[in-house]
Protein backbone atom coordinates (compact mmCIF):
# COMPACT_ATOMS: atom_id res chain seq x y z
CA UNK A 1 0.00 0.00 0.00
CA UNK A 2 1.21 3.28 -1.07
CA UNK A 3 1.04 6.30 1.07
CA UNK A 4 -1.72 7.70 -0.90
CA UNK A 5 -3.85 5.04 -0.45
CA UNK A 6 -3.07 4.76 3.07
CA UNK A 7 -4.11 8.07 3.83
CA UNK A 8 -7.49 8.03 1.79
CA UNK A 9 -8.18 4.95 3.62
CA UNK A 10 -6.73 6.89 7.29
CA UNK A 11 -9.34 9.47 6.07
CA UNK A 12 -12.22 7.67 5.04
CA UNK A 13 -12.55 5.90 8.42
CA UNK A 14 -11.97 9.47 10.36
CA UNK A 15 -14.96 10.46 8.13
CA UNK A 16 -16.84 7.46 9.17
CA UNK A 17 -15.99 8.11 12.62
CA UNK A 18 -17.67 11.66 12.65
CA UNK A 19 -20.50 10.82 10.40
CA UNK A 20 -21.68 7.36 12.25
CA UNK A 21 -19.26 5.48 13.90
CA UNK A 22 -17.30 2.58 13.84
CA UNK A 23 -17.07 -0.88 14.48
CA UNK A 24 -15.03 -2.82 16.70
CA UNK A 25 -13.11 -4.04 13.87
CA UNK A 26 -12.66 -0.94 12.15
CA UNK A 27 -11.08 0.93 15.26
CA UNK A 28 -8.54 -1.29 15.02
CA UNK A 29 -8.10 -0.94 11.40
CA UNK A 30 -7.73 2.67 11.85
CA UNK A 31 -5.25 2.17 14.70
CA UNK A 32 -2.82 0.13 12.55
CA UNK A 33 -3.00 2.24 9.30
CA UNK A 34 -1.84 5.18 12.26
CA UNK A 35 0.69 2.74 13.58
CA UNK A 36 2.07 2.26 9.89
CA UNK A 37 2.03 5.98 8.75
CA UNK A 38 3.34 7.46 11.62
CA UNK A 39 6.35 4.48 10.98
CA UNK A 40 6.54 5.86 7.41
CA UNK A 41 6.43 9.15 8.61
CA UNK A 42 9.55 9.03 11.30
CA UNK A 43 11.45 7.21 9.00
CA UNK A 44 11.45 9.86 6.30
CA UNK A 45 12.44 12.15 8.78
CA UNK A 46 15.14 10.34 10.34
CA UNK A 47 16.00 10.19 6.80
CA UNK A 48 16.19 14.05 5.51
CA UNK A 49 18.12 14.99 9.25
CA UNK A 50 20.81 12.50 8.21
CA UNK A 51 21.39 14.22 5.08
CA UNK A 52 21.61 17.52 7.11
CA UNK A 53 25.31 19.61 7.41
CA UNK A 54 26.14 21.95 9.83
CA UNK A 55 28.62 24.51 8.80
CA UNK A 56 31.09 26.29 10.98
CA UNK A 57 31.58 29.52 10.35
CA UNK A 58 35.29 28.29 10.12
CA UNK A 59 34.12 27.03 7.13
CA UNK A 60 34.13 23.17 8.28
CA UNK A 61 31.58 21.13 7.91
CA UNK A 62 30.11 17.65 9.51
CA UNK A 63 27.31 15.85 9.75
CA UNK A 64 24.11 16.92 12.16
CA UNK A 65 24.69 14.02 14.01
CA UNK A 66 28.18 14.22 14.52
CA UNK A 67 27.21 18.15 15.46
CA UNK A 68 24.80 17.14 17.95
CA UNK A 69 27.54 14.76 19.82
CA UNK A 70 29.81 17.53 19.48
CA UNK A 71 26.99 20.24 21.54
CA UNK A 72 26.34 17.65 24.22
CA UNK A 73 30.21 17.31 24.99
CA UNK A 74 30.96 20.94 25.08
Amino acid sequence: MDMQELIAEINALARKKREEGLTEEEQKRQKELYAIYLKGFRQQVRQRLDNVDVTYPDGTTKSLKEAMKKGKDS
